[in-house]
């Protein structure tokens, strides 16, 4: 999951020190000395996480930072204020300038990693959901989102702790935004509450006596109700081990002990901002998308939007050389299915298929149905043996359990061949059609489909396709 972080400070062996421990991470770093320089590769060169010192001459960190956060192009990026600085005081005015987390030097490694992989994390998601709203924007079927404020009030917390003095201390300081109050005394009491509530946020204390409260996150997550809830955790300050871990799991922020009234409802907002941004690009992607976008059958996107999306993420992805693969699968001998059981069972298995796929890809891939019993799956940042393992566990989860028709009572034994095409991030594909990766994908499947059907092939170079097979890959 590495991906690209800017390095900002004015200090060059900060710099070099961050970049060492960067990159022995696998994390792609680029640097800048000043905040006008910050602002000019935010813009241009897509960083997906910025580690922002404050103290600079000129235009100093909060500043750029708050200029960060109201440019349209760089608003959607976390950025990391590192600094010297340790006042409370100083942690609230740089989460308020907009700003993910503070971290004080000297940094923490396993508390800065934790911290990274979290928010870079948080950023694919989010890149996701604003690349389909810009591809529908595009076909002409949606507004933007527009850049007004996200209000943070009246939201609902759910606060898991068996302190009755925290309890008391944090819902003083967060009636100030919010209506609704809830509190539970037990990592059960708080799934209970999960299941039943709809939460803005859960603050969760990592220290509690009535369960895990690592398990009781990962649990959080493992569920499709909350998995995009926000998770604040407080924690004492000898604890950062464990915070690191709770981060891994997906926990969304942390606050460390004595709780600073000011830091908690700061960084209880900006959770609740990312939230509801996020929630309403998925809300206004939804409720536009129109049925000339979507296969009617199976519900899952078609042709036309694919070429669409893929047109987009083919050039941001040459853009922030980042790796892209694809999975072209076509059901094993699906014209068998509709000659012998009916046509209308070879419907319900191509719906039961599509389920299939969506519960074994990663939420913020892309799935298509391209016609007839042929369907892709487009996987950001992905590379070719993150994209073979998926494809192997798709092809055994789809031939390791019958098909049901129920309107005809029969259960159908099926199988898919797969095909693989990866752009690699050496390879410069910003000027390239997004059908070469689709060619090359078809090619592997077709190799698949040769070796005996029900197996995965990955496109090599050196694969080609007999004249007369080729099919027209283009959105019509």
């Amino acid at each position: 999951m590495p991906g690209r972080v800017l390095v900002v400070d004015d200090v060059a062996p900060n710099i070099r020190l961050l970049e060492a421990k960067l990159s022995a991470e696998y994390f792609d770093v680029i640097s800048a000395a000043n905040g006008s320089d910050a602002l000019r590769l935010a813009a241009n060169d897509s960083p997906d996480l910025i580690l922002l010192d404050v103290m600079m001459p000129g235009m100093d960190g909060f500043e750029t930072c708050r200029r960060l956060k109201a440019d349209a192009t760089t608003h959607h990026i976390p950025v990391v204020m590192v600094t010297a600085l340790s006042d409370a005081s100083d942690r609230v005015r740089g989460l308020e300038a907009g700003a993910d987390d503070f971290l004080t030097k000297p940094v923490n490694d396993i508390a800065l990693f934790a911290r990274v992989r979290s928010l870079i994390r948080l950023k694919t998601m989010t890149d996701e959901l604003r690349l389909r709203e810009e591809t529908s924007h595009q076909l002409g079927l949606m507004l933007g989102v527009g850049s007004e404020a996200v209000d943070v009030r009246r939201a609902s917390v759910l606060i898991v702790e068996d302190n009755s003095i925290d309890i008391a201390n944090i819902r003083e300081v967060l009636q100030i935004d919010s209506d609704d109050i809830e509190t539970a005394p037990t990592a059960a009491a708080g799934l209970e509450a999960v299941r039943s509530g709809a939460h803005d946020i859960v603050i969760t204390s990592l220290s509690l006596n009535g369960g895990d409260a690592l398990r009781f996150c990962s649990q959080l997550r493992a569920q499709e109700k909350s998995r995009q809830l926000p998770i604040l955790l407080v924690a004492e300050e000898d604890e950062i081990q464990r915070v690191a871990k709770a981060m891994d799991i997906g926990v969304n922020d942390y606050l460390l002990k004595p709780i600073d009234r000011n830091e908690l409802l700061a960084r209880v907002r900006t959770q609740i901002r990312r939230r509801r941004y996020q929630d309403r690009l998925r809300e206004n992607y939804q409720q536009s998308l129109s049925l000339a976008l979507t296969d009617s059958l199976t519900g899952l996107y078609n042709r036309r939007y694919l070429y669409s999306h893929l047109k987009g993420l083919t050039a941001r992805s040459g853009d922030s050389h980042k790796d892209m693969s694809i999975l072209l699968m076509d059901i094993d001998y699906f014209k068998q299915v509709n000659d012998r059981h009916g046509h209308s069972a070879g419907d319900a298995v191509l719906r039961e298929l599509a389920e299939r796929i969506m519960k074994n890809v990663r939420n913020f891939d892309l799935v298509a149905r391209l016609g007839g019993e042929e369907f892709v799956i487009v996987m950001p940042d992905a590379d070719r043996t993150i994209a073979e393992r998926v494809a192997e566990r798709l092809r055994t989860r789809i031939s390791g359990e019958v098909f049901h028709a129920p309107e005809e009572d029969v259960d159908i034994p099926i199988s898919v061949s797969i095909g693989i095409a990866t752009k690699q991030d050496d390879e410069e594909w910003a000027q390239v059609d997004p059908t070469e990766l689709l060619r090359r994908a078809d090619i592997a499947l077709y190799a698949a489909k040769n070796a005996g059907r029900n197996t995965v092939r990955l496109y090599e170079p050196s694969m080609t396709m007999p004249r007369g097979q080729e099919k027209p890959l283009n959105a019509e």
